[in-house]
């Protein structure tokens, strides 16, 4: 007598079902505007309300003109001592911070991005030299410690801009917390008709502390730079861009810097 097999049949595959609605109202990497206008776009990916941030190149905020702070426990901070906003601490070094390890959810550093000397075309743009090479305001012990770091030779031009980054880098490690957002504003530059590519140079930097580059956004001026004076024939392009660099310090990762017992500031 022959046997009868049954067959299972396989389950019948269900259709995937892709949720969500097409859109191109997005947040994209590069923007032609001004900063204030593209720098909510960072927070809006980046930044969830109640964070607590630093900003410690605050300036006069313009970066926040188009943001509600009141969302965000806020800290205002800058090296100068004069000219700020009534709710901004002055005489604040970004390389010594005065707060204690993990701390903070979000730090935000704009510093000078380029060194240069003499009368140019950068007059009145960020200007190194005015804002920390020459400035008597700057942490004496962080300049000690440089001159001691360096046997009395301390970093130029574009070096001296790179150990601003790197020494920024390393504090913010040390006061954001595990997910913590380091979000720096940057931009190349050709130093001794060289190129110098910062964006770059400052995340393999940041990385080796071990921060994770999450993104990259490329700002594009509206308007168009000049030069001052212009000899025989241009060499290299000219820079009308600059970037929005976020990196993140993911978990399980302990601070390179040791505590120390500092202060903490108390909201603004």
């Amino acid at each position: 007598m022959t046997s009868k097999i049954s067959l299972k049949k396989k389950p019948k595959k269900t259709a995937r079902i892709n949720n969500g609605n097409a859109t191109n109202n997005l947040i994209f990497s590069a923007y032609q505007g001004s900063n204030n206008a593209i720098f909510p776009c960072v927070l809006e990916l980046y930044v969830a309300e109640n964070c607590r941030i630093a900003d410690v190149t605050y300036g006069k905020g313009i970066f926040w003109k188009n943001i509600d702070i009141s969302k965000y426990e806020f800290f205002p901070s800058d090296l100068r001592t004069d000219g700020l906003p009534e709710d901004c601490r002055g005489g604040i070094d970004c390389r010594e911070l005065p707060y204690q390890d993990e701390f903070f959810d979000v730090i935000v550093f704009d510093p000078p991005y380029m060194h240069t000397p003499g009368g140019t075309a950068h007059n009145g743009h960020q200007n190194y030299e005015e804002y920390y090479a020459n400035n008597v305001e700057q942490n004496q012990h962080v300049i000690k410690t440089i001159w001691e770091e360096t046997n009395g030779n301390p970093p130029k031009y574009h070096e001296a801009v790179l150990d601003l980054y790197y020494r920024t880098g390393k504090e913010a490690w040390r006061v954001l917390k595990e997910n913590g957002i380091f979000i720096v504003k940057c931009q190349d530059e050709v130093c001794a008709n060289r190129q110098r590519l910062t964006h770059i140079e400052i995340t393999i930097e940041l990385e080796k502390y071990g921060f994770i580059t999450e993104d990259l956004f490329v700002v594009m001026r509206t308007n168009k730079p000049g030069i001052s004076r212009l000899k025989n024939r241009q060499q290299h392009a000219r820079k009308n861009h600059s970037y929005f660099m976020v990196y993140r310090k993911p978990k399980g990762k302990s601070n390179l810097i040791a505590s120390q017992d500092l202060p903490l500031f108390k909201k603004f």
